[in-house]
């Protein structure tokens, strides 16, 4: 590979990286600037990388792909999942094929397309983005019960519109000769493609917390090298049963990060890190395989299709799949207005043309037409949107520092910071009159942005943020009793320590999810 090319790469990655901070600001997805560069650094305008391969573009982003979905499924919260798995969960798998078939048949007579390519299509374009969804929902947070179905949703419903597309791509090619036999088959097929990966994950993320746990190294960097070892042998031991890879890598994700290993915190940096870059490489990829004047040819059909996803496809399965839980019609907008699309969709647009399907590659600018418009449109208007709903929340408190504990070892110890509110009982008072259990230490504070070493006569201020070390259950405690908050994002899960949590609405249809305000539960 040409050093200049390695160059442009690298300036296009911090390029990119230093206008994403300013796209979050204005709450545009981080995906539209990695687009956006990679459009403009490509053949069709200033032609500094030419790129064309769609088969290479498909493998590269399909590798990318294993460690965001691997991510999605750490970052997915077990106590989160059991408050708000049905709606979730719902809108993840049934919600995925009502979007595709709602689609379907808008693009077979909207756009006058065959049956089966239309459905295709609107399989492809059904899933949405996680890292979107979270980055506007950090940023810009809106109440738990909305918030938490939106993110929940859009982690977990790639591995079902990766099954779909796959599904219809075999319909397409075998139209010619699909029988009910095949088609029971190709059922069959999908079954053991998702039941398959979901045994492998849990197999597999089993065997991978004890070799973390027994790993036993005292370099860091090792148990980097393990992670990456650990997700590809997952991945491709679903793959060579027959079962599906991205299924099996979520959900070992799930497993591994709800539960407690040596090292995990400090490798849950570096999967979140490793999934970033991921994202990055994704996007700047599929800007530069797009050539902007072939989407002049397609720009009539991606907004017909944005228009009727967006104001159609999408509030019909919110409306279907939350009917029987309890969300108040301005919850049902505004979920039905976060499902932006992202890079799974641009993805799988990559793979009729991979399997000849899409030679003009008419799928692929449609697709990535109509991610360009949901980002630029939803994206952007979200925030205000949760304004006029009542659903937006005050943001967290973010301290410039972070105190953490990796260790190599077993161990039931953790750092947590905790944030001082006005009306909490610790405003005010000396540290030495705090009466914190023995096994607590205040490591440290931050007062005005600025880091600090506590003695026990420092008074607590509001908005201090302390830094307590010890267990994550006698941390708890010690926050409750001081009327705290733990405002970081790092917080620690008691159930990965063992704590037995309250029992928590698992949003059946008859309790309905749980954690709404009161306020929100009338029109």
């Amino acid at each position: 590979m040409s050093p200049h090319l390695i160059l442009i790469f690298g300036l296009l990655v911090v390029a990119g990286t230093f206008l994403s901070k300013i796209s979050t600001r204005i709450g545009l997805p981080v995906l539209l600037v990695f687009l956006g560069v990679g459009m403009l650094a490509g053949s069709d305008v200033l032609g500094l990388i030419v790129f064309s391969d769609y088969q290479a573009a498909s493998d590269f982003a399909n590798i990318a792909l294993i460690f965001i979905l691997f991510d999605s499924g750490f970052n997915t919260k077990k106590s989160n999942l059991k408050k708000y798995s049905g709606p979730s969960l719902t809108l993840a798998t049934a919600g995925i094929i009502i979007t595709a078939l709602c689609l379907g048949v808008l693009i077979h007579f909207l756009l006058r397309l065959d049956w089966l390519l239309s459905l295709l299509i609107g399989s492809i374009i059904s899933s949405t983005d996680a890292a979107a969804v979270m980055t506007i929902m950090r940023e810009k947070p809106v109440k738990a019960h909305v918030s938490s179905t939106l993110e929940i949703e859009s982690a977990a419903n790639d591995p079902m519109a990766i099954l779909l597309t796959v599904f219809m791509i075999n319909l397409v090619q075998n139209t010619g000769t699909a029988s009910a036999a095949s088609y029971a088959g190709f059922t069959l097929n999908l079954l053991w493609q998702f039941g398959g990966g979901i045994l492998t994950a849990f197999v597999l993320s089993r065997a991978a917390i004890w070799l973390f746990n027994h790993f036993g190294s005292e370099n860091q960097s090792m148990f980097y090298v393990m992670y990456v070892g650990v997700v590809l042998t997952i991945y491709s031991s679903a793959a060579v049963i027959g079962a599906n890879g991205t299924i099996a890598v979520f959900f070992a994700g799930y497993w591994m990060g709800n539960t407690d290993f040596v090292f995990r915190r400090g490798l849950s940096h570096f999967i979140s890190g490793l999934s970033s870059f991921a994202n990055m490489f994704v996007f700047l990829l599929l800007g530069l395989l797009v050539f902007p004047k072939s989407m002049i040819q397609v720009w009539h059909h991606g907004i017909i299709l944005a228009l009727a996803l967006i104001f159609v496809a999408r509030p019909l399965t919110v409306f279907l799949c939350t009917a029987p839980f309890r969300f108040t019609a301005k919850d049902r907008v505004f979920i039905s207005w976060g499902g932006l699309k992202g890079a799974v969709p641009i993805i799988l647009a990559t793979y009729p043309a991979a399997y000849g399907l899409d030679p003009d590659g008419m799928i692929f600018n449609i697709v990535f037409f109509v991610v360009l418009f949901s980002c630029s449109l939803q994206g952007t208007t979200l925030s205000s949107l949760a304004k006029k709903l009542n659903l937006s929340v005050p943001p967290k408190t973010h301290s410039p520092y972070s105190l953490e504990l990796f260790a190599l070892d077993k161990t039931d110890f953790d750092v947590i910071d905790l944030e001082i509110h006005p009306e909490s009982p610790w405003n005010g008072r000396r540290l030495k009159d705090l009466a914190l259990p023995e096994d607590i230490v205040v490591s440290s504070m931050v007062r005005n942005g600025k880091i600090m070493s506590p003695r026990g006569n420092t008074m607590i201020q509001n908005k201090d943020i302390l830094f307590l070390m010890g267990t994550p259950e006698r941390i708890h405690e010690a926050a409750s009793s001081g009327g705290a908050e733990i405002p970081s994002e790092k917080e620690s899960d008691p159930e990965l320590h063992g704590e037995n949590p309250e029992a928590e609405n698992t949003g059946s249809p008859e309790g309905g999810p749980d954690g709404a305000d009161s306020s929100t539960q009338t029109d």
